[in-house]
């Protein structure tokens, strides 16, 4: 420990600027990383040169849809290193802010390499369950006259889980290599100007969203040629096109699968540490949020990089990807009941709008540009109305490109309308997501009246509060929901009078109407993860700025970025759970089709007065809720032992408050990391287990009593109530923890008595309260719906 001069005591927290902090003299990197590091620079261009012509080769032989799409995505990649050539380039400021961002790299990425190298162990174990369960199952007719055995089928499935696992992990990481990076050059910037600090927070951001999109549009691309190419597919005797993408289904849990268990283990460890942090630091010992002398502040920082940019980068790219593949399976089915001569442009037509989601969310996010006087250190404009005229922008863009696509791929001479019907299923779905993000923002911003009258409970304690607090998220579940029923149906009915009909002259556009509202609500899905990923980074960067102690006018500027930032957090939230609600239903549709394509027999209604389908959608809603309390108790317990640590220090070390001594910070990282590692286990255990158990006793319950399809219909079931009570359930988490947290920020602006106030402590309990639900449960919960969904899709022979 470094001790200090008496000019230093005298100086008080200046003083402070001159700790060190420990970090690793070299930082960890993924092992695929450091070997093509290791390669010579000219050998490496070589053999990335022969894959990006192998790639294109591939494509070539698939089709000229998948070339554009390899194209695009290339492009992309490309822009994303400016990106990051561009951020990079800033400075990291004084060395006492470089030395703190080193320390929260190091917490990071020594979470990161334990956390997912424990999740790698579980996906092989899963991947052999899943290798051995489809070595014994079923295939569908259509697999065994296109010669696509057991073992073929087999290891198909588990090379798409496992590159589905890969990708998501690599996505998870690419949002947290960002983020501590650029998180000392925002806190720098903010020392010069506001929009300069603002465009560093977003174009990183940018980065990691272009980056994760588009690994989720290649991921798929390349999994779908490479089976087009290998088997053969469309030539006498072979795989029919429309059948090729239920080979994707693993690719889709594979993702899920990595997302669910980083979103958990992130989740703890962020909330576990913040809670504690304020708790012990804000309420008890008076201090100011990410106070130097906090012994959990640089654990409640690490957290943030880990729990909000590398699980949301996760969380996002399994969205897209399972969006993708139950988009193509059922554009793939009603392809071929229709007879359309091409089917290929409705397969692959998610990969388009995606590939365009590149195009205009890049070009949304270099809307954003710094301000013309790079000395004004004021806040000239409100950083939400910036954010929201480049979201105008790429929304814009996004309407005009959704319409030249389905003009492009759903243009067919049985229905030469059917592209305008599909069209606008698009704008359905792109106004959803618009009016998702504004519902989001009217109750989590405190410019407006829920969080206000939230803040104003705190003044009469903390259980109005609370009482408060609770009421507002309940309350807010209301719209989205009426919001996305308008949307289903919308879409649906669009659909269906579209005017493609199958052999019996039957209209069967409805349910691709729906895929195509939510590739329409994802289809900025780029920009918004952007928005996203600026909040952590803006968080960080205030950390940065209050522990290196700089003047009061540049945490200003970081307050205000923060407070955007946890905004713009909640609104995503409430976008990811829209898509989800949406991605679920296509999911549950493409699990029907695949028992009905396994069963042979039609499977396109569940009826719930069967006392077991019923039991199945009350076990499916109490696997929702059980969930969501043993995620929020893993955040309880583990923030325990960060307060009884917290307070051992206050106690054991009296110096630290003049700062005579220096706080232990790596014994508040290594708490949380080890509890949030053990902890992340159960709640993942029981999402996985439950829907493969409840499906097999019940397919056994319904051979002994003589009912067909009883397990298939029982999960479906299941899947119907837990998607209905999980999207309720998200939506009330999210938005009543969002709200918390700025009704907290909002009386720290100097409202209702300001920090250190009665009223201001009563908030903190609030933020507390909320801590566990908007950054743990409930993102979880828009994994889970999805996971459940995708689970399904992968095991439903096993239900038959």
């Amino acid at each position: 420990m470094m001790m200090m001069n008496d000019d230093d005591v005298e100086n008080g927290r200046a003083g402070f600027q001159r700790t060190t902090f420990p970090v690793r003299t070299k930082s960890y990197s993924p092992a695929i990383f450091r070997i093509i590091m290791q390669i010579n620079p000219r050998v490496l261009a070589i053999i990335l040169g022969l894959m990006v012509i192998g790639v294109f080769y591939i494509g070539a032989c698939t089709s000229p849809i998948v070339v554009f799409v390899f194209t695009i995505c290339i492009i992309s990649f490309f822009f994303a290193l400016y990106l990051t050539k561009w951020v990079l380039a800033k400075d990291e400021g004084p060395p006492e802010m470089s030395e703190i961002s080193d320390a929260i790299r190091d917490g990071a990425e020594g979470f990161f390499k334990t956390q997912y190298g424990t999740i790698s162990k579980m996906a092989l174990l899963l991947a052999l369950v899943i290798l051995t369960i489809y070595l014994f199952r079923t295939i569908s007719p259509h697999q065994e006259a296109s010669g696509i055995g057991r073992t073929t089928s087999a290891f198909i499935t588990v090379a798409a889980f496992l590159l589905g696992a890969v990708c998501s992990g690599m996505a998870g990481y690419v949002g947290m290599w960002v983020s501590v990076r650029a998180n000392v050059r925002v806190s720098s910037a903010a020392r010069r100007s506001a929009r300069e600090a603002l465009q560093i927070a977003v174009r990183a951001g940018g980065f990691s969203a272009i980056v994760v999109v588009g690994m989720a549009v290649f991921g798929v691309a390349i999994l779908y040629s490479t089976f087009y190419y290998w088997l053969g597919v469309d030539t006498p005797g072979s795989l029919k096109v429309t059948d090729l993408p239920l080979l994707l289904v693993g690719y889709g849990f594979g993702a899920s699968f990595v997302a669910l268990f980083a979103q958990l283990g992130g989740g703890i460890y962020t909330k576990a540490a913040d809670v504690g942090a304020d708790l012990v630091g804000k309420v008890e010992q008076g201090i100011p949020e990410d106070d130097p002398r906090n012994p959990a502040v640089i654990a409640d920082l690490v957290g943030d990089n880990v729990g909000d940019c590398a699980a949301r980068g996760a969380d996002l790219f399994e969205s897209i990807a399972a969006e993708i593949i139950s988009a193509m399976i059922l554009g793939g089915t009603m392809a071929q009941k229709c007879k359309i001569e091409d089917p290929s442009g409705f397969i692959l037509f998610p990969l388009v709008v995606h590939s365009f989601d590149l195009v205009v969310s890049s070009v949304g996010i270099m809307s954003i540009r710094g301000t013309r006087d790079p000395k004004s250190l004021s806040v000239i404009e409100d950083p939400m109305k910036i954010l929201q005229k480049g979201y105008s922008v790429t929304i814009l863009l996004a309407v005009v490109t959704f319409g030249i696509s389905t003009r492009w791929l759903l243009y067919t001479e049985q229905a030469p309308l059917a592209w305008l019907n599909f069209s606008l299923c698009g704008l359905v779905g792109i106004t959803t997501a618009y009016i998702f993000v504004y519902i989001t923002k009217y109750y989590t911003d405190y410019s407006h009246a829920p969080v206000r009258t939230l803040a104003l409970a705190s003044s009469t304690g903390h259980g109005t509060n609370i009482i408060a607090g609770v009421a507002l998220g309940l309350e807010s579940t209301a719209l989205p929901t009426l919001v996305i029923s308008v949307a289903i149906i919308s879409a649906f009915w669009l659909g269906k009078s579209s005017g493609l009909v199958d052999e019996n002259g039957e209209r069967i556009g409805g349910l691709f109407g729906t895929a195509v509202a939510t590739m329409g609500m994802l289809s900025t899905a780029g920009y918004v993860l952007t928005m996203d990923m600026f909040g952590p980074i803006a968080d960080n960067a205030g950390g940065i700025v209050e522990m290196s102690q700089q003047p009061e006018s540049v945490r200003e500027i970081t307050d205000v970025l923060d407070a955007v930032g946890n905004t713009t957090k909640a609104t995503t939230k409430g976008f990811a759970i829209g898509s989800a609600a949406l991605a679920s239903f296509l999911l549950f549709s493409a699990y029907m089709d695949e028992v009905s394509s396994f069963a042979q027999i039609s499977f396109n209604q569940v009826d719930i007065a069967i006392p077991e389908v019923f039991v199945g959608g009350l076990l499916g809603s109490m696997l929702i809720f059980l969930f969501s309390a043993w995620a929020c108790s893993a955040v309880g317990r583990t923030a325990q032992e960060v307060v009884n640590e917290v307070r051992r220090q206050f106690i054991e070390r009296p110096g630290i408050m003049d700062y005579k001594e220096k706080p232990d910070y790596s014994r508040c990282v290594a708490i949380v990391a080890s509890a949030s590692l053990k902890e992340m286990i159960k709640p993942g255990a029981l999402a996985i287990i439950s829907p493969i158990m409840i499906g097999f006793i019940f397919r056994i319950l319904g051979n002994l009593t003589n009912q067909p399809l009883l397990g298939a219909k029982v999960v479906a079931s299941m899947l119907m109530f837990a998607t209905v009570s999980g999207i309720l359930m998200a939506l009330f988490l999210n938005t009543s923890g969002g709200a918390w947290d700025n009704a907290k920020k909002y009386i720290e602006t100097g409202a209702l008595g300001g920090k250190g106030s009665d009223c201001h402590k009563a908030a903190i309990t609030g933020d507390t309260v909320g801590d566990p639900f908007k950054d743990t449960a409930g993102p979880s919960l828009h994994v889970l719906i999805k996971m459940l969904a995708t689970i399904t899709l992968v095991m439903a022979p096993v239900f038959l």
